[in-house]
This record gives structure tokens, sequence and C-alpha cells, in this order.
């Protein structure tokens, strides 16, 4: 059974010989440690730190492991493995149900020990399931907009819609004593364990909640157990974190954290150069030479368990024909993106999965050939008469994006397709139902290492394509159940490969482009380690300066 093992020190190096520039920190009276300032692309998109609304790449940055954290973590520091968290062992009592016991002694950022109370009430219809059912496989529809602050503690309905994709069986969650309990399913599922270590399923504190005017005024400063606590968010501006002293994973090692809003790549390198920034994130390939001529800089990442899509609403007049959609996935050549933007430091995956999978990894299967020839031949069969296509785009929400999206307008104009790019200010534009709805960016994590953690939640009856109403699919949704409930391997790896069949084959929900990767530069100065992920660790013993 898992238990507690000690967080593993990094061992720190001296200053770089020849620093030109020495960051500056902020120290504040009486507390030797130093401050940080973090340029990021963007800090939350729905303007809230609630993990069930903010479910993004930029809300895994600011959010672990700074504020949230859940039963089960994350090694941030090795390959993402399971290890404890707030609970120090869990073990199956059958196939429906997990007991987990509690990590005794720690402090939410209010002061009260956490305690068994504080996890039934997260789990709870209040806080996150609403009047949802388990064990229904109907899509919940939500996310066409992003929604207006509701009156008192009612759940915005993405809440409740984003709690089914993560736990569309869970039945309840019951205090044993005060440092045990139990999660009881509707049905079997072998990804249980999973489920309670992903994004999502982190433990808040009842009390702050009760206290709380609102639900917005709640998940703007949510009480939670990370090492740092919130002090302010500014929207569309930024996030200020301060040390939770009290923090059972030690004291941290810094007094204050400023995630700032840096939207321009030149403008968060040239603050990183000038020593107002200690940190630039979302650095793309073809910048980090530049960068690393400075002998004061270095620049860290690498690939991470994410993917870049395109995706596809079939309720376009023209999208409506899968063969006018696979032709789009044949008209790409992602090994010349990877080569040209990427510098090579990504690749190109098999499709929508990861080897950690273990023996449900399909290695035989892969995303469609870059075939003109095709992808013309099914224009024709289509009758796809040079229609205009719209393509909503951010402006390099991703890294790379609207270089990418140039690449694949003419990628695809080659073989015939008419794609218009409509550049958006933001997501809820982005995926605003209108006959205009038709092409955009999105990418796809795996949160653990089984395919219900990815092309279920992203694609299935109550993924986001299927929730806010771009595509569906009765096979598939078929397939999902079975996915989350069958506890045969085999057959569970034969029906993923036929959902991946379904979803990049025959009825396209999105096209794989590339592997995603993140790099963050930074003086040398710091002693500090990134994760193979987006999520940024300031543990103790993961930074010194």
């Amino acid at each position: 059974m898992s238990k507690l093992t000690r967080r593993t020190i990094l061992t720190s190096g001296g200053a770089a010989a020849g620093t030109l520039l020495l960051p500056r920190f902020a120290i504040a009276q009486g507390d030797n440690r130093p401050s940080v300032t973090i340029a990021v692309q963007k800090v939350t998109n729905a303007n809230v730190l609630d993990v069930l609304r903010e479910q993004s790449n930029v809300g895994e940055r600011v959010f672990f492991s700074s504020i949230w954290e859940g039963l089960i973590s994350k090694n941030w520091r090795g390959n993402l493995e399971a290890v404890p968290g707030l609970a120090t062992e869990w073990h199956r009592i059958d196939d429906q149900t997990v007991e987990v016991k509690l990590r005794q002694g720690v402090k939410f950022h209010n002061g009260d020990e956490l305690t068994a109370e504080d996890v039934v009430f997260t789990f709870s219809r209040e806080r996150m399931f609403g009047e949802t059912e388990a064990k229904s496989r109907s899509t919940i529809q939500a996310f066409e907009k992003i929604p207006t602050p509701r009156p008192g503690k009612e759940l915005p309905p993405d809440v409740p819609a984003v709690a089914r994709r993560i736990w569309p069986d869970l039945v309840r969650v019951d205090a044993v004593d005060k440092y045990t309990v139990r999660f009881y399913n509707a049905t079997p599922d072998v990804t249980i364990e999973g489920r309670l270590s992903r994004y999502g399923s982190d433990i808040m504190n009842r009390r702050a909640w009760e206290e709380s005017a609102s639900y917005l005024d709640w998940a703007r400063k949510p009480i939670t157990t990370g090492p740092y606590r919130v002090v302010e968010l500014k929207p569309d501006v930024s996030l200020t974190l301060e040390a939770h002293d009290e923090y059972w994973g030690g004291r941290p090692p810094l007094k204050r954290i400023r995630f700032l809003e840096v939207p321009e790549v030149a403008s968060r390198i040239n603050g990183l150069l000038s020593g107002e920034y200690q940190f630039a994130c979302d650095i793309p390939p073809d910048q980090i030479a530049g960068i690393e001529k400075n002998a004061a800089f270095e620049v860290q990442g690498g690939t991470i368990l994410n993917h870049r899509l395109t995706v596809f609403d079939k309720n376009h007049a023209v999208l409506a024909n899968p063969l006018v959609r696979r032709a789009f996935t044949h008209a790409i050549d992602r090994q010349a993106i990877v080569d040209s933007l990427w510098a090579g430091r990504t690749r190109v995956p098999k499709g929508l999965q990861w080897e950690f999978y273990g023996d449900m990894f399909n290695a035989d299967w892969n995303v469609p050939a870059y075939d003109p020839k095709l992808a013309q031949d099914l224009l024709k069969q289509a009758g796809y008469k040079g229609d205009p296509i719209p393509y909503r785009l951010l402006n390099n929400y991703y890294t790379n994006q609207v270089a990418t999206a140039q690449i694949l307008v003419e990628m695809w104009k080659s073989v015939g397709l008419n794609v218009q790019i409509e550049t958006k200010e933001n997501w809820s534009q982005i995926m605003e139902r209108a006959p205009t709805r038709a092409v955009r960016d999105w990418s796809n994590s795996a949160a653990f290492n089984d395919p219900v953690s990815s092309l279920v939640a992203q694609h299935g009856p109550n993924g986001q394509q299927q929730q806010i109403g771009e595509w569906t699919n009765v096979e598939l949704n078929k397939l999902s159940e079975f996915l989350e409930t069958s506890t045969d391997r085999a057959a569970r790896r034969k029906a993923f490969h036929r959902m991946l069949e379904i979803a990049e084959r025959e009825d396209p929900a999105y096209t794989v482009l590339h592997q995603n990767a993140t790099f963050t530069a930074k003086p040398k100065s710091i002693k500090w380690k990134a994760a193979p992920a987006f999520a940024m660790d300031f543990r103790a013993g993961n930074f010194e300066a």
C-alpha cells in the first residue's frame, strides 16, 4: 500500500560565474525569505480560483502545488506518479468502494485542522454535484459562455458539469471517523484512485465556505491546505499569494509569489532580463537560444502530458459531413510543424493517448497520415464547393498558437479547404454556440494513467465537446460508459481502440497536432526544478536563491 515518503531535496549549486544581472527580490521586514514575480500569459480564464471552474493549463500553473491539494498527490519533481498527499494511505474495500486515511495535523489557511468533515463536504451536493445524479450518462449542458455571478452559494452550472465529468458515478463520501473516509461508487470503477489524484478532486475548508457571503467571494479567495494562501486575485491582472507557515510539508521557502499577466512574449522576456520578473513562462522554442546567450539565465522544460488539438463542430453546415473533417486531418503535415515551430523539442504522438497508460496504450495506433491527395479525394466525395469555414482563434493563449494556425490554414488551403481565421478575445467567444462555430484550438491532458482521464473526460458524454454541443457520437458514448464501469482490462483496451477509430478516423471530433511542451526561463542563480507539467512547485526543497 502507498505510504508517505520523504520528499527529495534538490542539491543547490553556486551562482553562475559571470552573472550580469541578479534578480531583485522583495524582502519583508523580519522575514529574510524572498518574494518572486512570475510573468505568465494568463493567470486564470474564469477569474476565479475554483478548481472546478478553472479547468485549464493556466489554472494548473497557479493552483499546483501552491494553493490546492488532493488526498492523493503527484510527484511534481519526478514523473508525476501518485504519492500520498492529504491522505497517508488508501485501500480498496471492493470494486466500488475505497477507504482513505487522512494525514493528521494538517492545517488550513484559516488555522482549522483538516478532518473527514471537510472531505465529505468537498464531495457534497452543496459544493460539487448540485442536482446531478450518479450513474447518469445524460450530457449536462454548460460552458456556452462564462456564467455571470449568481446569488448566494448557488453553483455556476459548469461546476456540477465538471464534477460529473470527474466523478460520473460517485454516490457519496462518508466519514468513518475523524481521519478516515470512504468513497462509494454506484458502479465498479478501476480508476477511483486516479480520480482522487486528478485536478478537481482537491480538498477545501468547510467553515470557510459557510462563512463566505457568496460563491464568488469564496471562489476568489478559497481556504485550502497548500503552502501558500491567497492574498488577492485581481481579475485579468495578477494573483498574489503569501506563505502558509503552518503548512504540513514544511515552511515555504518564499514569502510571497505574484503571478502577473504579461500577454506578449517579448515583454515577458525583457522583464526577466531586466530583473523585473524572476520567472517568465510559456517561452517559445525559437526564443530559448537568445535568452541563454546571457550566461546569467537558463530555460527549463520539455514535453508534458498534454496534446495540442484542432477541434471540430459537427453541427456546422460544412463540417456535418465527416468526409470534410477527415480531409482536415489528412492535410496536416504535423512533423513539419514540430520541426519548424518547436525546433524538434516535442513530437507527434500516437493519437490522444500516452505511454503511461501501460497495457491500455495502443502502440499500433497513429494520427491520420499526411496525405494531401487523400484529403482532396475526400473533399471531392463530400461535394465540397469551397464554402468558407470559420476558425476561431485566440492570440497565443497556447505557445506558438497564431503561427501554428497560419501554417494550418495554408496546409488546408493547399488541398482546397477555405478556412478563415476569426480572432477572438476570450474562451467565452471561442465557445459561443452559433452557425459560425466550426474549428477551434484546444489541448487535452491525461490526469491519470487511464484513457477515461482524457478521451472520455474530454470527448465523452460529459466531456467539454459534448457539454457545449460541438460533437456527439452514440457508439462512443456507449463505449465511454463501458470503459468507466468495466473491470475487464482486455475488453477495456479493445473498447478504447474502437473509440480512437471513431473520434480520430470515422467521425472526427478532433485531430491531434503534437504533444505539448512548456518552457520557463529564470536566472541561473535561482535553484529551482521545473515540473514535467504546467504546474510550478515552490514547496520546501525546490527553491533557493
